[in-house]
């Protein structure tokens, strides 16, 4: 079962009127040290279109204390109202009028994606310190099943810093084969 839905306005503080955070969902996850999670919600925001082919996407990926907030549509020239703002839109270096520019919330991150203060199904109680552990791998498999249901066949590149940084090597590593930069 899959579902979208925009989040509650309490969980997208930092967004204005203009962006909108969505989210999917996917029943379950296989993780790098074994198991299930599920079902596991990526909440994800986008700029600019993706093209037929579904080869002009670029994900962007964010540090561990970060989120998928990367531009501000409605003020893109203030670095402070999102995190690589000025890096993000028509013109600038990830060139929204001529690609897709995706990025989710890190699988076990706190800002709308799957983390320890979501709902265990089975205790129907916050995960807490019971979240399992998760690498960057399990991170990179969600957001190659995000990027499926999105349409995405192949990225035009892959970027983040810090963390993110190591999730970009890891497309590399995992994905070759969908990755050109």
């Amino acid at each position: 079962m899959v579902a979208q839905r925009e989040l509650p306005v309490e969980e997208r503080k930092q967004l204005t009127s203009a962006d909108q955070l969505f989210t999917y969902t996917l029943d379950s996850l296989p993780l790098q040290h074994g198991g299930q999670l599920g079902p596991v919600t990526l909440a994800y925001e986008t700029w600019g279109s993706l093209n037929a082919q579904g080869d002009n996407a670029i994900l962007i990926t964010h540090a561990l204390t970060g989120n998928s907030h990367a531009h501000d549509v409605q003020y893109p020239d203030d670095p402070k109202r999102a995190w690589w703002n000025l890096l993000i839109g028509p013109g600038r270096p990830f060139d929204t009028s001529r690609y897709f520019v995706v990025c989710s919330n890190v699988l076990g991150g706190c800002y709308g994606s799957t983390g320890p203060s979501s709902i265990d199904p089975t205790t129907k109680e916050p995960y807490s310190l019971r979240f399992p552990v998760v690498t960057i791998r399990d991170m990179v498999s969600a957001q190659r099943v995000l990027l499926e249901h999105l349409g995405v066949r192949q990225l035009a590149m892959v970027a983040g810093g810090s963390i993110g940084g190591q999730q970009a090597l890891e497309w590399g590593v995992t994905y070759p084969e969908l990755v050109q930069k």
